[in-house]
C-alpha cells in the first residue's frame, strides 16, 4: 500500500474485530479508530469491562497524523510477546488513530513466546484486514474576521479553496469558522492577507 501524502493519513473507517484459536487459547482482537490517549483509555475501559473474565487484554496505538505518539502494552505476557507483534501489524499498513485490542482466554497450554508473538501478531491482522483502511486529510482550524464590505471576496475564496465552515456571523463586523486543508494553507493565508482580512486563530502546526 503507498504511504499517504504530506496532509493526509491512512486510518481504519470503523471498529473492526478478528479471532485467533491456537491450542486451547482464543484471541479476539479488536480494532477501533481513535483520536486522543483519553479515547484510547475510555475504549480500554470498556472491553476490560465487557471481557472481564479474559486473561489479558493487551493492545498497542498509533497517534498523531503523522504517527509520532504510539505505545505497546503486554498486559502481563512476556516481555515484547504481545504489545509490540499488534504495534508492528498497525505500522505494517502505515495506520494512524488507531488503536488494536487484543483479548485472550488462556486455553491451559503454554504456547511460548515464539507462540504468543504468532497469535497476536495474527489475530490483530485478522483485525485490520476484517476492517476499511480509509485516507483522511489533516485539516487545520481558521477563524476569520472582515467587514461586511469584504463579504463577496472571501466566500469567493471559501468556494475556490473548498474550504469547509464551521460557524459564522454577519454583521458589520463579520466572524467566519473554516477547515482548510494544511497542505493549502500557507497559500489561502496569503491571499486572505492581501484582502485585509484579519485571522485571528492561531494557525501554527506542529
Amino acid at each position: 500500500m503507498p504511504l499517504p501524502a504530506d496532509d493526509t493519513y491512512l486510518t481504519i473507517g470503523a471498529a473492526s474485530e478478528g479471532l485467533y484459536k491456537e491450542k486451547g487459547s482464543k484471541f479476539i482482537a479488536l480494532a477501533f479508530p481513535a483520536d486522543s490517549e483519553t479515547q484510547v483509555k475510555e475504549i480500554l475501559a470498556q472491553v476490560r469491562k465487557k471481557y472481564y473474565d479474559a486473561h489479558h487484554h493487551c493492545y498497542a496505538y498509533i497517534l498523531g497524523d503523522k504517527g509520532q505518539h504510539y505505545r505497546a502494552n503486554d498486559d502481563g505476557e512476556p516481555a515484547h510477546s504481545a504489545g509490540d507483534p499488534i504495534l508492528g501489524q498497525i505500522r505494517s499498513r502505515h495506520l494512524t488513530h488507531t488503536l488494536v485490542i487484543v483479548v485472550r482466554y488462556f486455553g491451559g497450554i503454554k504456547l511460548g513466546v515464539s507462540g504468543l508473538i504468532q497469535a497476536y501478531k495474527t489475530a490483530a491482522s485478522d483485525a485490520l484486514t476484517q476492517g476499511s483502511i480509509i485516507e483522511k486529510i489533516v485539516e487545520i482550524p481558521l477563524t476569520l474576521r472582515f467587514s461586511y464590505q469584504q463579504m463577496n471576496q472571501v466566500m469567493k475564496l471559501v468556494k475556490d479553496y473548498e474550504l469547509k465552515v464551521i460557524h459564522q456571523q454577519f454583521a458589520e463586523q463579520c466572524e467566519l469558522g473554516l477547515l482548510i486543508r494544511k497542505g493549502l494553507l500557507e497559500e489561502a493565508q496569503s491571499k486572505l492577507l492581501q484582502l485585509g482580512v484579519e485571522i485571528i486563530t492561531d494557525t501554527t502546526v506542529s
